[in-house]
């Protein structure tokens, strides 16, 4: 009797369907962006804790600055743990970047105060922000490589979209630490000690993750290879896919900034603006699925095109909403609508990105791309923003600066010929290549 049994797949089905196995996966961009809202939500108390009493403000603005170091050494990580994660595999390079994140964020939970040992205090929490930056640096590209590379056919935008949809949870989970923190503590209670609870939550949850991803199983496409295969693709394809990449990383930090700007620009209430990641957070956990499953269905360069084409869109008359009706329902409304069609487009591109080079590279590629990304555009998005209000009198700004770089966004997509499907085993189908040379 002839055997009849089908071929097993290059990747079991058990780790197709392990949800434990995703999850690990994006752990650590979910508490990069955890920890990012976290430490804008608290840049006054950390402020005043770290730095000296005499000059609040100045503690203030040393306490951004030093939030702003961890992006700056964001591509370093890129290009070591990315490099690493070709040559040795993606799941050696995650467990490293998760180890390093598990280390910095216990640290910064139990960091004494200036007031307790003077100038080694913001000396600590600027080594906390760059071992942090480093580590997530490194997450982007063997994380993504990782999850196209074990996606079944006809889901591989959907498991990329995850990477992007982890960041909605984190935000989610933020808002609603930094609600209930607002709402239970008093400011004295804030500064003495309620800073150190979200901290002290990641640190929780750090090593847990980092459990996760000691079972998780290597990705059959992974091993050792020449990184150099890489700058064949490179060129026009990486400036315009970094390009792209604008557009989403400006309209995420923008997102984030709405909390701030509600307050500073609106004059709604803290307690108002303090929900608003919670909606964001959600919108971006939705949608951002959502996205992965349309361009899968669909074909990913629709997707890409209408939803930046949307967010671009929307930024005007969400901003004017939001001054001409200033309320809780238009700004969580507002921060509904610019989130939702943002997702769609996030977890689109980062696996576009992904896919756009060949398996030796990837992770390097992809996490070099999206870290000089958010090194450059989003570490600065809210300054900028902040910047531009008070430059010109009008709290519309950060509407123009989104229309600008999403109008930017959308050309360099246009220079891409986009592939309709991703092909077997996260190979890219026919050559993505650009348009102008």
């Amino acid at each position: 009797m002839p055997d009849t049994a089908p071929l097993p797949s290059p990747v079991s089905p058990a780790l197709r369907r392990s949800r434990r196995a995703v999850l690990a996966a994006v752990a650590g961009n979910a508490l990069e962006f955890y920890d990012f809202v976290v430490y804008a939500f608290l840049a006054v108390y950390i402020g005043r804790a770290f730095f000296p009493p005499s000059a609040p403000l100045a503690g203030v603005l040393a306490a951004l600055a030093v939030f702003g170091a961890g992006f700056v050494a964001r591509p370093v990580g890129a290009w070591v743990l990315g490099r690493y994660a070709d040559r040795a595999g993606r799941r050696p390079a995650l467990l490293l970047s998760m180890l390093l994140i598990t280390l910095a964020t216990v640290a910064m939970a139990l960091l004494p105060t200036y007031e307790q040992s003077g100038a080694l205090a913001p000396l600590l929490l600027v080594i906390c922000r760059l071992v942090q930056g480093f580590a997530y640096g490194g997450e982007a590209g063997p994380t993504t490589a990782w999850l196209l590379e074990i996606a079944p056919p006809g889901r591989r935008m959907l498991y990329s979209a995850c990477f992007f949809a982890g960041q909605g949870a984190a935000v989610a989970l933020a808002g609603l630490v930094g609600s209930l923190l607002a709402t239970l503590l008093s400011a004295q209670d804030m500064q003495a000690w309620g800073w150190r609870v979200p901290f002290l939550l990641a640190a929780l949850l750090a090593p847990l993750m980092l459990m996760l991803r000691r079972h998780m199983q290597e990705s059959p496409l992974a091993g050792p290879a020449a990184v150099a295969e890489v700058s064949a693709r490179r060129g026009p394809v990486t400036l315009w896919l970094t390009v792209a990449l604008l557009g989403g990383t400006v309209a995420n930090y923008v997102c984030t900034y709405l909390p701030t700007y509600a307050v500073t620009a609106l004059g709604l209430p803290a307690r108002v603006a303090l929900a608003t990641p919670l909606v964001m957070g959600l919108s971006t956990l939705l949608f951002g699925l959502m996205g992965g499953w349309l361009a899968d269905l669909f074909g990913h360069r629709r997707v890409l095109l209408l939803s930046r084409l949307g967010t671009t869109l929307a930024a005007l008359p969400v901003f004017a909403g939001l001054i001409w009706w200033p309320s809780a329902a238009m700004l969580w409304g507002g921060a509904l609508v610019l989130s939702a069609l943002n997702a769609l487009n996030g977890g689109v591109l980062i696996g576009t990105i992904a896919q756009a080079f060949p398996r030796h590279g990837r992770a390097v590629a992809t996490a070099l791309i999206y870290a000089m990304g958010v090194a450059v555009f989003g570490g600065s998005t809210q300054f900028i923003a902040a910047g531009l209000i008070a430059w010109t009198g009008s709290p519309m700004a950060p509407a123009w600066y989104l229309l600008l770089t999403g109008g930017l966004a959308l050309f360099a997509l246009l220079q891409l010929r986009l592939p309709e499907r991703v092909g077997a085993a996260g190979e890219p189908v026919g050559a993505l290549v650009a348009r102008v040379s």
